[in-house]
């Protein structure tokens, strides 16, 4: 067996620059057996740092994403449903399959006025005033606006549900965990019996309970919920840390800030080298090993969890040279940010085409966009990376 390296060790400096640790770990190999920190300190995982190791093991059928294929059953699944990330072929191809009928990338590319029109309303309300918190001020409410309007979700307290998605996500403790994933499926099982009642309304969730594939085959009670969770969740905080993220990154890169504004034509390239340089999901939810098998030369046994490093594997000099670079010139094809294979993110062109309409639009209208202070404390546990808040000026 590996040595196991205790990710706990490393206190808070792990939480607040994890990127030293993973490059520490890549020069000794692309694989290792961890304990995560806290508040996940109990459970051991072999951990992916290298970036061709990592593309092979998202892709990799043998890594199995159903807890239940060794007879395991996780808090959001037995809360909330099956969902796309809980799930593997056939199963997989077949809730994939019914969601892409509803979620079409011609329903992304129709909100392109409506994403625009919410960041102008954002910035309406943030600029009169002199500085503000990014995210609580734009990185956050245009990601949820979008996401609620595109499933149809009515105006909530945005408050209550920032506080269950995030301790969801990146919680702080297990019994608020538990609780948030609770109430998560309470609201979610309510919303999705008044959309059955209401009858259909045009929005992404009434097409999903209604949409059935050639054979008759339909979304499952259960199914819904697990999908709401997924594009809800899923459909927002990654996108506010991405925004939050490549603002953070122009600002502490004055040379890459000053060679966007002067090409607001390079705002794809933005997007895309934050993906890769400070992506928002630090590492994909766990894989376990459907049989034995070999990762990187090192051994996986049956029933051992995975975990893929998607941004330790985004800096590796292997793929990437001067990868602690940020470097909007870069080529960044073939990162991992979105994950790679049958799991690769359904969301990703709209997190994309909300990052670019903010960063420009927010460039554009603030032209002294400055930081006012230090970011907020970063989110904890292995899964988002991001910031709580980003301080800026104008």
């Amino acid at each position: 067996m590996a040595d196991l390296i205790d990710l706990g060790e490393f206190g808070d400096g792990f939480r607040d620059d994890p990127h030293s640790v993973y490059a520490r770990l890549r020069e000794r190999g692309p694989v290792h057996r961890v304990r995560l920190p806290p508040p996940d300190q109990h459970h051991e995982t072999w951990l992916v740092v290298g970036h061709e190791e990592a593309r092979t093991a998202l892709a990799d059928p043998r890594l199995a994403k159903d807890g239940s294929r060794i007879g395991m059953v996780f808090l959001d699944e037995e809360l909330i449903g099956k969902h796309l990330l809980a799930s593997d072929p056939p199963q997989h191809a077949r809730l994939r399959g019914l969601v892409s009928r509803a979620f079409t990338m011609r329903r992304v590319e129709e909100l392109r006025p409506r994403i625009q029109e919410i960041t102008d309303e954002l910035l309406d309300a943030m600029l009169p005033h002199d500085r503000a918190d990014l995210v609580d001020s734009l990185a956050y409410p245009l990601p949820i606006t979008v996401i609620c309007e595109l499933l149809g979700v009515p105006e909530l307290d945005r408050g209550e549900f920032r506080k269950m998605s995030s301790e969801a996500v990146a919680p702080t403790d297990a019994d608020l965990e538990n609780n948030a994933f609770v109430r998560l499926a309470e609201y979610l099982t309510e919303l999705i019996e008044d959309k059955r009642r209401s009858g259909p309304s045009g929005d992404l969730l009434s097409d999903l309970i209604r949409t059935t594939a050639e054979d008759g085959d339909r979304l499952s009670p259960g199914e819904l919920r697990g999908m709401a969770f997924i594009l809800l969740i899923a459909g927002h905080e990654t996108t506010v840390n991405l925004i939050s993220n490549a603002v953070h990154a122009l600002l502490t890169h004055p040379d890459q800030l000053t060679a966007l504004r002067a090409d607001l034509s390079l705002v794809d390239g933005v997007v895309e080298e934050t993906l890769r340089y400070e992506g928002p999901v630090e590492n994909a939810t766990f894989r376990f090993a459907a049989e034995p098998l070999e990762i990187g030369g090192t051994q996986v046994e049956k029933g051992d969890f995975v975990m893929v490093g998607l941004s330790a594997a985004d800096r590796d000099a292997l793929r990437y040279p001067t990868p602690d670079r940020f470097d909007i010139h870069r080529d960044t094809r073939g990162h991992l940010a979105f994950g790679h294979g049958i799991h690769y993110c359904l969301g990703a062109p709209l997190a994309r085409l909300e990052a670019r309409t903010a960063i420009r639009t927010l460039l554009q209208r603030a032209p002294g966009l400055a930081l006012d202070g230090p970011p907020g404390d970063w989110l904890p546990g292995m899964l988002m990376r991001g910031v709580r808040s980003l301080p800026v000026r104008w």
